[in-house]
């Protein structure tokens, strides 16, 4: 929790928000049956006004959408959110078996009897959980209609066959969307008002260095800039729209790096992490055109890590 204190504190995050958040966990401190959810993010979020904007959000009891392109840091904002504000967190992934019930909760039969085995959303309303929605947009009718009345200002839900239940104070939800991703669609004017909007701005090279030196203290720099620079490559060319995103990977160039620590040729752990992340025979040329700039064929283990 100090070393995530201390990277806030060196982004120069407001004092005051700080200390607000403390007032925050102080007032609603964590049953023990649920702190095992109060996880710790792999690392910080890197990016102060956005953090401010969310976190504002947060204490003043609002709900908070992030939008924006792929490898914005949307979830990684989520998952340091939560645990600043010593919340535990509840991950919903809208796929397509996705329903009202997944959400709130269903029937199921225990001690003889018909019982409500609880949803994530029931739990955060339960809890004072923060449940972050990812990939918001892509859900059903069905599960959208529980989230209107979640979301809603009367911060109530009503169950059917059993009680209404009221959130919890501490209770708050984090949506998160892509543009432009398959299944996808337009999200409502009704549920989009029941957010605060934060457009999250494409990751810069200063933030990826950051990242990256946090995750892997023990690569070498040069190595390491060369790394940041292929990425900043395929971001430029994505922008662009000469290639698509899919190749945009946070996650498989993270992959990759720790695949080369293990000693594998960080050529081949580049085409497992980023070139083989898209299908198109034309758009992998382009992006195997790239990597070659950067990752020569000869390099090693030994020029990303001693």
């Amino acid at each position: 929790m100090n070393t995530l204190w201390n990277s806030l504190e060196q982004q120069g995050i407001s004092r005051g928000l700080l200390e607000d958040i403390k007032k925050f966990r102080r007032r609603y401190p964590v049953e023990e049956n649920v702190k095992k959810r109060v996880t710790c993010p792999e690392v910080p979020f890197y990016g102060k006004e956005v953090f401010e904007m969310a976190a504002a959000a947060l204490l003043e009891g609002e709900n908070v959408l992030l939008t924006g392109g792929k490898a914005t840091g949307k979830n990684v904002l989520a998952e340091n959110l939560a645990y600043v504000f010593g919340r535990p967190a509840h991950n919903i992934s809208f796929h397509v078996n996705m329903d009202s019930s997944s959400l709130i909760g269903t029937d199921t039969f225990e001690d003889n009897r018909v019982s409500l085995r609880k949803g994530p959303v029931y739990l955060c309303a339960l809890n004072g959980g923060f449940g972050i929605f990812d990939e918001i947009n892509m859900a059903k009718n069905d599960a959208v209609s529980v989230l209107h009345a979640t979301l809603d200002d009367r911060r109530m839900i009503d169950v059917p066959g059993y009680d209404k239940i009221e959130l919890h104070e501490a209770t708050r939800f984090i949506g998160t969307m892509n543009y432009g991703y398959a299944g996808t669609r337009e999200l409502n004017e009704a549920l989009v008002s029941r957010f605060m909007v934060i457009d999250m701005p494409p990751i810069t090279e200063e933030t990826l260095n950051a990242v990256l030196t946090e995750l892997f203290p023990d690569a070498k720099r040069e190595g390491l800039n060369q790394l940041i620079g292929l990425f900043m490559d395929l971001q430029l060319k994505a922008s662009n729209n000469e290639i698509s995103t899919k190749p945009l990977d946070l996650r498989g160039l993270i992959g990759a790096i720790r695949t080369i620590r293990i000693g594998l040729l960080p050529r081949a752990a580049i085409r497992m992490g980023i070139v083989n992340k898209t299908f198109d025979i034309f758009e992998k040329e382009i992006v195997e055109d790239i990597v070659m700039t950067r990752i020569p064929q000869e390099w090693t283990r030994k020029q990303i890590f001693d």
